[in-house]
């Protein structure tokens, strides 16, 4: 481990000074790939280039059968503290119409786009403070696993900032529109177990199990059957965007597209055979 407690798989590839793949650490296991932020003295706050080395290696876990399922972690004592924003008054200077809602879009959203548009299923393995698009990032994974010294901060407030990387988006959803005022409008932290007990954390560990916990998990989804679990993360992800017919639809071609699979396939015969399935992620 370095720093201190984290979610990075010990055979993480070892840092290379200030490289990209340095501060992106990346490595596979067990068909897991381990995505671990890896800028512990700026509390893992994100540049430009990590969240672009992100993107790439969500995109590319979705393209590689080998990969069935994601992790996103980090080092040291905070998750992501947020975007990094060095270097933004020189920025501001040259700004025109335009510039920060193509920033946005491009950027934050695109991340966010990204973990839940990836066709494999992702956990957030959250080590400590997640703030602002961290927060986003976590939430923004289809399971949230955190210490119990984690916090989550929707911190824009505190600037004088309206949210982004999809917090106004994701945040209704998951725990509906007058707690999400609530963390937005005034910008408290809040702790692991409270973000549990609201529905934003699946499961809070000790921070010594927290590594354990979401290696279990993810071996648990890479056994999985890859293509049913991505039609379901999509018809979820979908399922609130509109109505009942729309939602029906959406299922029952999920279930023809789905029945074509190898993994489909195995899943009736091991019933019928009485045993137990297994999946192959085709």
């Amino acid at each position: 481990m370095a720093d201190s407690p984290s979610s990075a798989p010990s055979n993480s590839p070892v840092p290379l000074g200030n490289s990209l793949d340095s501060l992106v650490l990346h490595a596979t296991d067990n068909a897991v790939s381990w995505i671990t932020l890896n800028r512990p003295e700026a509390l893992n706050a994100l540049t430009w280039a990590q969240r672009e080395r992100v993107i790439t290696l969500l995109d590319e876990a979705s393209a590689d059968p080998g990969i069935r399922a994601v992790v996103i972690a980090a080092r040291g004592r905070a998750f992501c503290a947020g975007a990094d924003l060095s270097g933004g008054a020189a920025s501001q200077e040259a700004r025109v119409a335009g510039d920060v809602a193509r920033t946005i879009r491009l950027g934050a959203q695109r991340l966010i786009a990204a973990v839940q548009d990836c066709e494999k299923p992702v956990i957030a393995a959250v080590n400590g403070t997640a703030a602002g698009i961290g927060a986003h990032l976590a939430f923004a994974c289809d399971l949230v696993l955190a210490a119990d010294s984690a916090r989550f901060i929707e911190v824009f407030v505190r600037r004088g900032l309206v949210p982004d990387g999809g917090g106004t988006y994701l945040l209704p959803r998951l725990i509906g529109p007058q707690r999400t005022k609530e963390l937005m409008f005034f910008g408290d932290d809040l702790p692991a177990p409270a973000a549990e007990r609201l529905g934003l954390v699946n499961r809070v560990v000790p921070i010594g199990d927290l590594e354990k916990t979401t290696r279990t998990w993810a071996e648990r989804l890479a056994c999985s059957p890859t293509r049913a679990l991505a039609l379901t993360k999509q018809l979820i992800n979908s399922s609130l965007d509109g109505g009942r017919a729309a939602a029906f639809t959406a299922e029952s071609a999920a279930q023809e597209v789905n029945m074509t699979t190898a993994d489909a396939q195995e899943g009736v015969r091991s019933f019928m055979e009485r045993r137990a399935p297994r999946f192959r992620g085709r």
